[in-house]
């Protein structure tokens, strides 16, 4: 008894070992958290492997081969489904089926069918992202327990099997399917965790846009690789009159709005954040030339100004518009520079009379300097 016992201790101690070197890989693998058809490939081969490796060197008992190979089999269930199950199952089942003895249709229905049926019953098929989802550890203890009762039960009436052996693989495999599901959720928690700091350290919380902090890492990229840009600076106009008049609330609605008008009417890969107050920033990555920057902020600005907000219509203009500003030419031009000449022509159309597009002038500017000079 005490050789069974340090049996299934061992087996036990594999399967958590080889369950965390597997978490572990997800994690570096798929950083995006995001199911694909190669993590669901490697989830199915993983399992069929630990299930394999704990049925390489069984405990053999009069013919019978003893092991936990049910516990990663029913874990894999339980998180995928019954197709995950099966897909998994197959290798096993076949290796089993190889090896003969009086037990083998016995052993494979018992240990490796009836596994992947109760976890499938038991999973949350309402669960999104399957295999990064925190698991219900109640649920799946209770889906084992029937599974154990039901597979003892069928052991005692057609195996060799005792109560003693029948009991003391019940208990460990729910240790080990509790190791489990404790190592997942907390590898899980660990990446989700992890990546909400990332998303609130690089986006906006108030419109959901990436922060500058974000902005200025992406178009720093560009402007490093010599990737042509413009930069566009956006101003909401009275913004202020408006908040008086509606409240902080409408206005933080407002901005909001105007968040998304900017990420439905720019390219995928230009870039969009909000700048501060109620200014926005985009940059223009890769443009044909200046008369598509130009083309892709005219187009920003008449949107938002068609744009209907609650209560514009006591606007000064009768409307809520904003006025822009853009830097075209990055040619030889830090980010910082290029940000600054899109506030410079963003002013200028403040100057203007607002509700326009107003691009930075260079050769005005190099006037100005000389005339200093």
């Amino acid at each position: 008894m005490q050789s069974l016992l340090f049996f299934f201790l061992e087996n036990m101690a594999l399967i958590i070992a080889l369950m965390y070197l597997a978490l572990k890989a997800k994690e570096l693998l798929f950083p995006n958290l995001t199911e694909s058809t190669l993590l669901l490939a490697l989830s199915i081969l993983f399992m069929g492997f630990l299930t394999f490796s704990v049925m390489y060197n069984p405990y053999i008992h009069e013919g019978m081969r003893l092991d936990l190979r049910e516990v990663p089999l029913y874990f894999i269930s339980y998180i995928g489904g019954w197709k995950v199950g099966i897909l998994s199952a197959i290798f096993p089942s076949i290796y089993r089926y190889s090896l003969g003895g009086p037990t083998a249709i016995a052993g494979i229905l018992q240990t490796v069918i009836l596994p992947v049926i109760i976890g499938s019953l038991f999973r949350n098929k309402k669960t999104v992202n399957k295999f990064f989802a925190i698991l219900d550890i109640k649920k799946m203890l209770l889906g084992l327990l029937v599974f154990e009762v039901l597979k003892s039960v069928s052991m005692l009436l057609t195996t060799p099997s005792t109560v003693p052996i029948t009991l003391s693989m019940l208990f460990f495999a729910m240790v080990a399917v509790l190791a489990m599901g404790l190592i997942a959720n907390g590898e899980n928690h660990h990446i989700l965790v992890r990546k909400e700091l990332e998303f609130y350290s690089n986006q906006d919380p108030m419109t959901q846009l990436p922060n500058m902090r974000f902005f200025k890492n992406k178009t720093q990229t560009l402007v490093s690789q010599y990737v042509p840009i413009a930069i566009v600076m956006l101003d909401v106009d009275y913004f202020k009159t408006y908040n008086d008049t509606h409240g902080h609330q409408k206005g933080d609605a407002v901005l909001r709005s105007i968040g998304q008008l900017l990420r439905d009417h720019t390219r995928k890969k230009d870039y969009v954040a909000r700048y501060g107050g109620e200014e926005f920033i985009f940059c223009i990555t890769d443009p044909y030339d200046d008369n598509e920057v130009m083309r892709i902020a005219e187009k920003v600005r008449d949107q938002i100004e068609q744009y209907h907000f609650e209560g514009e219509e006591l606007q000064p203009e009768g409307k809520l518009t904003v006025s822009m500003g853009v830097s075209l030419n990055s040619y030889h031009k830090t980010l910082d520079q290029l940000i600054d000449e899109a506030d410079q022509a963003l002013y200028q159309s403040k100057r203007d009379g607002r509700n326009r597009v107003t691009a930075f002038a260079e050769k005005k500017e190099k006037e100005v300097e000389e005339v200093f000079n």
